[in-house]
């Protein structure tokens, strides 16, 4: 048997369990992703690059244990990057003996791009919902957002 729709036997309240607000945040979230397409990537060398362009330059080993990814596996994935122009190794000016990855200035339109992809297609699914929904998205999803960050800030 299937199981439902999220919300789709919501109580008059209209609560959900935490089990059917993942479902329906996991099914929005692979929707937005699909719709970036700009630069071909992968959804790792998106994420990636991502992190690169809103976080500045990282070393290899920290933006492997922050993409949650094996060394060797980053270490291939910013390969490709690079070969594509996306991003670029540079000495570490603190430690010289280290090395940073950047994203260049054709990374940054490409992150640009996709990130607009993205937008749009969020903001063709909040068009499909009532004005009431589109309210409560537009507080829910930023205080979502400022609790992951105090999330990742600590106590």
């Amino acid at each position: 048997m299937q199981k439902p729709v999220v919300g789709e036997d919501a109580d008059p309240d209209g609560e959900v369990s935490s089990e059917e607000l993942m479902i329906a945040m996991e099914l929005m979230v692979r929707h937005v992703r699909r719709s970036a397409v700009a630069g071909g990537l992968s959804t790792a060398a998106s994420a990636a690059l991502g992190r690169l362009t809103r976080e500045g330059p990282q070393r290899l080993t920290d933006l492997a244990r922050d993409e949650g990814v094996s060394q060797p596996n980053m270490t291939q994935l910013v390969t490709r990057l690079e070969r594509d122009g996306l991003v670029r190794r540079v000495a570490d000016a603190r430690d010289g003996r280290g090395v940073l990855v950047e994203v260049t200035d054709p990374g940054r339109e490409v992150f640009g791009r996709r990130r607009a992809q993205r937008s749009r297609a969020l903001q063709s699914l909040i068009d499909t919902l009532g004005e009431a929904e589109q309210r409560a998205v537009r507080i829910a999803l930023p205080a979502l957002a400022r609790a992951i960050e105090e999330h990742r800030a600590g106590p």
